[in-house]
């Protein structure tokens, strides 16, 4: 019997193909596919755009104001949904793809699902070159599109309409894959993309999907066990991973049963609520005292859903040498590191192994007890230093404020620069997965874009909360077009926008490695000649926000408790403190190149000071 078949150009069988990819979550089925970002181009804009048209009520597309903003968005949405849905982004040949790569990067590093849908050159060739085509004279075959190999966990090149039936099933696979998660690439051939096919009907049925858990090892499991029941100090490192396994009751079912101190990584803040009493904060350079006090001291280490990155491990400075690590992971390349112990599996059904397999096993009351007295310090530390008042402006009394005055659901959003470490130290979780800081690829320009993101998808859970972010004056400049976005799709944001007078955690860093300011504050930069204050206030308005610039913590309350009760993305300026305002305590030493040899002094004497933290560094093991 003949298979009915449909007749339909590529570009409209992609687009018909994903409206009927459906994902099972707490029983109920969505769309994996929420939609998309797209920039039309004449790379997209004739054959992809005539069939997104068609599907605009299943697949709505978000209209975007720059590339790699609608990369960072997508990358929120997943985020916000915890990588059970992801987003598309479209854009034309040429610079409007090449302007993704960053955003590729990002999904990438933080394994992410989010599929890229871009333009190519024409598979015929008979218009070479055509315009926006970045020729290689030795490889016809290699184009801008080839950049995206390295950044991304799936990649093809449509070159004939029959492939999209192997290619997109795997696109798929990948990013629903809890080992494999990440971005994945097709490239579209302009003139492909109109070439019709007579495609199987069934493949355009419906599917329902459902992310795989994949068992642990009854053997790694046992060697586990022989490790940690031996534990005199034992700790947990919760990552993000856990929050993506939906494992956050049974990370707190064994912490509790077991009387073992847990930290958190940056990715995964906000893991445990900030009032538990086995929380004992976050772990690393931008962490807290009372987690690094206890990681330098614990002999096993038991790592759920980390990558056990530098921030997170102090540049392996931050635990005993002697100290063993059993790593929990879904992805073998990072439950493997450091000579951990691996537990390659789905971090719910591990920690549900672990914890039965432990039995009576309760960690000394001695070493509990000594990581509570820890903790108790450092939250006496963070009230006084989100104090209002306690000194000049400060991301730290900013932070306070919002989190005395916003709901305990509302989302809270930032990246790179100095408010990824001050929202890590100083945030109290009121409920669980309700803090993103985008640290993976610590990219600016996350902060608007990713919580427009993060909206669009809260917007579908839980509607009355807000999306919070905290965003500097330099990713501010860097990309900000997302206010416009924000208002134009109704999906309000409330931007705390703290102005420091240019890239002050960078100045920092340079001031402490014993150089003088240059290049990163405003009034440093030796090209400036005509310094003068960005009115952002007028800039975020002029976008269709509604603004005003503060002068203290006092009237920054006040004016969030306006932007709460707004209806349309509100953003707040205050100034802050350059070089007084910074979170002073919980760091961790960080590895970072310091100049061997110099004419300074300064710069000599703070190498010879940094390089003494290398002496704790473990080696690999």
């Amino acid at each position: 019997m003949t298979q009915p078949t449909i007749r339909l150009t590529t570009a409209q069988a992609i687009i018909r193909w994903l409206a009927n990819q459906y994902i099972q979550i707490d029983g109920a089925e969505h769309r994996v596919c929420g939609g998309g970002f797209g920039i039309f181009g004449h790379g997209n804009v004739t054959c992809l755009g005539e069939a997104l048209n068609t599907m605009r009520e299943e697949l709505p597309l978000y209209r975007g104001q720059n590339e790699q903003s609608m990369g960072f968005a997508a990358a929120g949405y997943a985020k916000q949904w915890l990588r059970q849905r992801f987003m598309f982004c479209t854009a034309s040949a040429g610079p409007g793809t090449s302007n993704l790569l960053t955003a590729a990067a990002l999904a990438h590093a933080n394994r992410l699902p989010m599929l890229l849908l871009c333009g190519d050159s024409f598979v015929t060739r008979l218009p070479d070159p055509v315009l926006q085509q970045m020729e290689n004279f030795n490889d016809p075959t290699f184009g801008v599109n080839d950049a995206f190999k390295p950044v991304t966990r799936y990649w093809d090149r449509i070159a004939h309409p029959a492939q999209i039936l192997q290619s997109l099933p795997n696109a798929l696979a990948t990013m629903l894959d809890p080992a494999d998660c990440g971005p994945a690439f097709i490239g579209l051939h302009q003139d492909v993309q109109g070439w019709t096919y007579d495609y199987p009907a069934v493949f355009f049925e419906k599917k329902v999907h459902r992310i795989r858990r994949q068992t642990p090892d009854q053997a790694e499991i046992a060697d586990a066990i022989a490790l940690l029941s031996g534990a005199k100090r034992p700790m947990i490192i919760a990552g993000g991973g856990v929050q993506y396994s939906r494992a956050v009751a049974e990370l707190t079912a064994l912490a509790e049963a077991h009387d073992i101190p847990v930290v958190e990584t940056i990715a995964g803040r906000a893991n445990m609520l900030d009032t538990h009493p086995l929380n004992i904060g976050p772990i690393g350079v931008t962490g807290s005292d009372s987690a690094n006090a206890i990681a330098v001291k614990a002999d096993v280490i038991l790592a759920v859903g980390t990558r056990l990155q530098d921030f997170t491990t102090g540049s392996w400075t931050a635990f005993a040498q002697d100290a063993r690590f059993v790593s929990v992971n879904a992805a073998r390349h990072d439950a493997s590191k450091h000579l951990s112990l691996p537990v390659v599996g789905d971090a719910k059904l591990s920690l549900t192994a672990l914890h039965a397999a432990l039995g009576g096993y309760r960690a000394p009351t001695e070493w509990v007890d000594f990581a509570k007295a820890e903790r108790a310090k450092w939250n006496d530390y963070v009230a006084e230093n989100t104090r209002a008042g306690n000194g000049p402006n400060s991301y730290a009394q900013a932070i306070g404020i919002v989190n005395a005055l916003c709901d305990s659901r509302d989302r809270i959003v930032a990246a790179a620069g100095g408010l990824p470490a001050e929202v890590t130290a100083n945030w109290r979780t009121l409920d669980t997965g309700t803090v993103d800081v985008e640290f993976g690829f610590s990219c600016m320009g996350y902060e608007i874009a990713g919580a427009w993101g993060a909206r669009i998808a809260q917007a579908q859970q839980e509607p009355d909360q807000d999306t919070i972010t905290f965003c500097g004056d330099g990713s501010y400049l860097m990309l900000n077009s997302d206010i416009y976005s924000s208002v134009l799709s109704d999906k309000k944001l409330i931007v705390m926008l703290l102005d420091n007078g240019g890239f002050a955690v960078i100045n920092k860093l340079q001031n402490n490695t014993g150089n003088d300011s240059f290049n990163n504050l405003i009034a440093d930069c030796p090209t400036v000649t005509r310094p003068f204050g960005v009115d952002f206030a007028a800039h975020a308005a002029a976008m269709g926000a509604t603004a005003e610039r503060v002068e203290n913590p006092a009237e920054l309350a006040q004016a969030f408790k306006r932007a709460k009760a707004s209806d349309r993305t509100y953003v707040i300026v205050m100034n802050v403190d350059a070089y007084e305002g910074w979170t002073k305590q919980g760091h961790a030493w960080w590895e970072v190149g310091t100049p061997h040899v110099t004419d300074s002094d300064k710069v000599r004497q703070a190498h010879l000071d940094w390089e003494s933290g290398r002496a704790n560094q473990r080696r690999g093991v």
